[in-house]
């Protein structure tokens, strides 16, 4: 049988993304497959190198995914993902005193929220405010652009967010599933003084993309590998454990059409 060589393209935003990925490599030796990795610094240019044909499957974050289906007309492969990436939410806080009630209260108050390109603290939360005829243009954004390019992959700007709420800066704040859940297990936002004002829809979140042009034989390559590790496993488990999973799944397409109409909305606004 013929080797099969795969190189993939992840973003560098944890120092631990080295060992990792030389865990999937041995991984997927012991199937057959040759793997290496590419680390970027941003997403912006691990989307340009798939496009270009310099690497043949990326770890996309939402809003690169969005990109890459615009950039192949939608022809993108859409290979794989973690389970705790279906059906992802966004979540409004809001400070108890501040007497928000609705999502009209947040109009005229000052909303904190993630990066410009932070699609769970940022841009889905204003598209789905905008969809549930709130007045956007009516809120105070106190934005912070920590890790621009990361696409909210670091926990830095919803962290801000989250003080400012806390310290009074901000009457509410934007952040996603995966800060709340962690910072609330921590018991890091008072329940004294801060409540969950609403949960956005569901959308999906980060998943493996690749060209349109990659042979059936490589894209199956790729998920078989995937989808072959299993939590009861010890070496697939320390995979797992260190990107906050048990399973991987078969990448799907439904669930980011609300992101692409953000994207838009922010092409028109700029």
């Amino acid at each position: 049988m013929k080797d099969i060589f795969l190189l993939v393209g992840a973003v560098a935003s944890d120092p631990k993304g080295v060992t990792l990925w030389e865990s999937f490599r041995e991984h997927f030796r012991e199937h057959g497959v040759i793997l290496d990795f590419a680390l970027f610094s941003t997403y912006e240019r691990q989307v340009d190198a798939l496009l270009r044909g310099h690497i043949d499957i990326a770890w996309n974050s939402a809003l690169s995914h969005v990109r890459v289906k615009r950039a192949t007309d939608g022809r993108s492969r859409t290979l794989a993902m973690r389970e705790i990436d279906r059906d992802f939410h966004s979540k409004i806080l809001v400070r108890r005193e501040a007497g928000i009630r609705s999502l009209d209260g947040l109009q005229d108050k000052v909303l904190a929220v993630g990066s410009g390109d932070n699609a769970h603290s940022r841009l889905l939360p204003l598209h789905f405010l905008r969809q549930a005829g709130v007045d956007v243009g009516r809120i105070q954004l106190l934005g912070f652009d920590h890790d621009l390019g990361k696409h909210g992959d670091t926990a830095g700007a919803e962290l801000s967010a989250l003080a400012a709420l806390h310290d009074g800066r901000a009457q509410a704040a934007a952040i996603g599933d995966a800060v709340w859940h962690a910072e609330h297990s921590q018991s890091r936002i008072d329940p004294h003084r801060v409540d969950v004002l609403w949960t956005t829809p569901a959308y999906d979140n980060a998943v493996f993309d690749a060209m349109p042009s990659i042979s059936e034989a490589h894209a199956e390559a790729f998920q078989r590998c995937l989808v072959s590790m299993i939590w009861k496993n010890p070496k697939h488990r320390r995979i797992f454990e260190a990107l906050g999973h048990k399973q991987w799944l078969a990448g799907r397409d439904d669930r980011y059409s609300a992101l692409d109409a953000a994207v838009s909305a922010e092409l028109v606004a700029g």
